[in-house]
């Protein structure tokens, strides 16, 4: 069984988000990074990896031979992506479902020799929202000038606004309904103790009493 790291990386998508970074990884090991998405909000990942070279001691670009899977899971545990690429990819998908998204990432490396108790080092760039477009070739497809090119700009960030303060609100009412069922909850234990408190208390009096009539004492 593949061992499995999870690191949590919450990246905030307000006026969408740009995030690189790179990490290791061993060859039966999996790493997944969680990234909380508004819906209907695109996602590109771009990754490339490099292999471990003993001999000269640094990481060198991996082999073409050599592959990374990629799977990705909304907030509901629904993959929605699960697909296997080369030593150096793209992955894109759009979310439906608000919420924290799981992409987990692992290489094919036990097919091959060469990889055998090595370390791999990923590279990888996850852009979010508007800055997955490539406004340059917008503006040279639609034949923009530079004034309408940036007005689409502004127009998609003022979308990518309008998504992420709907995904607090619905945030924000997730946490109130935790709170209310929270506090319901404490409400009730607190009854139920009291109740069991008094019940405790009656049984004692009657025992006691019992206790002095059968010792004549009363």
């Amino acid at each position: 069984m593949q061992s499995c790291v999870l690191s949590v990386l919450l990246l905030n998508v307000y006026y969408g988000a740009v995030s690189s970074l790179y990490f290791h990884i061993g060859e039966t090991e999996k790493k997944c990074f969680i990234e909380e998405i508004p819906d209907e909000t695109m996602i590109i990942g771009n990754y490339r990896t490099q292999l471990y070279d003993k001999q000269k001691e640094e990481y060198l670009p991996a082999t073409q031979g050599l592959g990374m899977f990629v799977e990705v899971k909304d907030p509901d545990e629904k993959v929605i992506l699960s697909r296997q690429y080369g030593s150096e990819g793209r992955f894109t998908f759009t979310s439906h479902t608000p919420g924290e998204h799981q992409i987990c990432l692992h290489s094919n490396s036990s097919k091959f020799a060469l990889f055998a108790g090595g370390m791999l080092r990923v590279h990888l760039d996850i852009q979010v929202g508007e800055h997955t477009n490539n406004y340059a070739e917008i503006a040279a497809k639609d034949k923009l000038t530079e004034l309408q090119l940036r007005v689409r700009q502004l127009v998609e960030q003022v979308d990518q606004i309008q998504k992420e303060q709907n995904y607090q609100r619905y945030r924000e009412e997730r946490f109130r309904q935790t709170s209310e069922s929270t506090n319901q909850r404490v409400l009730w234990w607190s009854i139920v103790q009291t109740l069991i408190l008094v019940a405790i208390g009656f049984w004692q009096m009657r025992h006691l009493k019992s206790f002095f009539e059968a010792k004549k004492l009363v």
